[in-house]
């Protein structure tokens, strides 16, 4: 059961959510602060589970195999709608008031405004990477986060929550469920730890070594979108099938919105590819300063890889140097294969 193991990891928290629907006492919007994805995504939907669950426990507990449960788990629930950040630039953009489109703050508060069409008559809103909407977009929102129609709860989650205004920060109960560390979970996550280990490990001086590695490296990066693309088609594919019989402009508008979440998606992936990186290398620096295993905040990335007894700290330094000079030099919109190859080469062969 989903609740089961947050209450393990987090029982204060859990048990506060819990306490708080067994007295009435729910908030109106949570800001859930966790530092992954899928925490956000769980907790976002236990929160609602405690909030909607017709067969909630004694102990405020909800019971997980409601039909409501099940469909808040897997996201079918009817009145569950949820906001996230799309396009090129990933952010959530604010709509047209007159006339919103979906995926826009504008379209998402309309929702809440409309006749409950369940018969808990409870609808949820859920904003992820909440961060990701401008000043604008979040002042759009303000009115209806202050005075939220009857019977909706609101979860803005984000592993970010100082990007936000201090207004929308206010409006909600925070909850924070921290690991201190990132889950690198992307296509080849496993494949690039290894080759970053033969390029700072094994590879000095050796260029033919070097440039394979470097070149599993980049066709990493060159299947994230594919992989992003699959993962959303995925999530589509009911609305995709759908829209084939529905009328040109709109059929045109969903495949638009399709494009912008498969873009949203793959900034999403390279972003954390790009923290693997940094990653890396920051630990391999931190272990050559002396730092133990224990203290490292991802040591699982170093997993089946057997380091070197004494990492040269002047060189892992250096290392990390480069990196960090790559990572400051993409922000610039520079050829991102070649500042990956130079960074790579540099690493190796100097």
């Amino acid at each position: 059961m989903l609740f089961d193991k947050y209450a393990e990891k987090f029982p204060v928290i859990s048990n506060a959510v819990i306490q708080a629907r067994k007295n009435k006492k729910l908030s109106h919007a949570y800001l859930l602060h966790g530092d992954t994805p899928q925490i956000r995504k769980e907790f976002s939907a236990i929160i609602a589970q405690i909030a909607v669950c017709p067969e909630v426990e004694q102990t405020g507990k909800p019971c997980g195999t409601c039909k409501a449960c099940r469909q808040l788990e897997d996201g079918t629930y009817p009145e569950l709608y949820s906001l996230m950040p799309v396009g090129k630039a990933w952010q959530i953009p604010v709509g047209d008031r007159k006339n919103p489109e979906p995926n826009t703050v504008r379209w998402f508060e309309q929702q809440f405004y409309l006749t409950s069409i369940t018969a808990a008559g409870r609808k949820i809103g859920v904003i992820f990477d909440c961060d990701r909407m401008k000043a604008e977009a979040q002042n759009a929102f303000l009115k209806t986060l202050e005075e939220p129609p009857r019977d909706s709860l609101f979860i803005l989650a984000t592993g970010n929550p100082s990007a936000l205004l201090p207004t929308t920060r206010s409006r909600c109960q925070a909850l924070s469920l921290l690991n201190n560390c990132c889950s690198f979970d992307f296509d080849g996550a496993s494949s690039l730890f290894k080759s970053l280990y033969t390029l700072q490990f094994e590879a000095a001086g050796n260029l033919a070594l070097a440039e394979e590695c470097v070149a599993k490296v980049v066709a990493i990066t060159n299947n994230l979108k594919t992989a992003a693309t699959e993962r959303v088609e995925a999530e589509w594919e009911q609305r995709l099938t759908t829209s084939k019989e529905l009328e040109p402009a709109v059929r045109k508008r969903i495949e638009k919105q399709f494009d912008a979440a498969v873009a949203g998606e793959y900034i999403r992936e390279r972003t954390y590819f790009m923290s693997a990186l940094h990653t890396w290398f920051a630990q391999t620096y931190h272990l050559s300063s002396g730092a133990s295993f224990e203290n490292l905040a991802n040591p699982e990335i170093f997993d089946g890889l057997k380091l070197p007894g004494r990492i040269d700290e002047k060189e892992a330094a250096r290392a990390l140097n480069c990196v960090d000079k790559m990572l400051s030099d993409l922000r610039f919109n520079v050829n991102e294969e070649l500042a990956i190859r130079t960074c790579g080469l540099t690493i190796a062969l100097n």
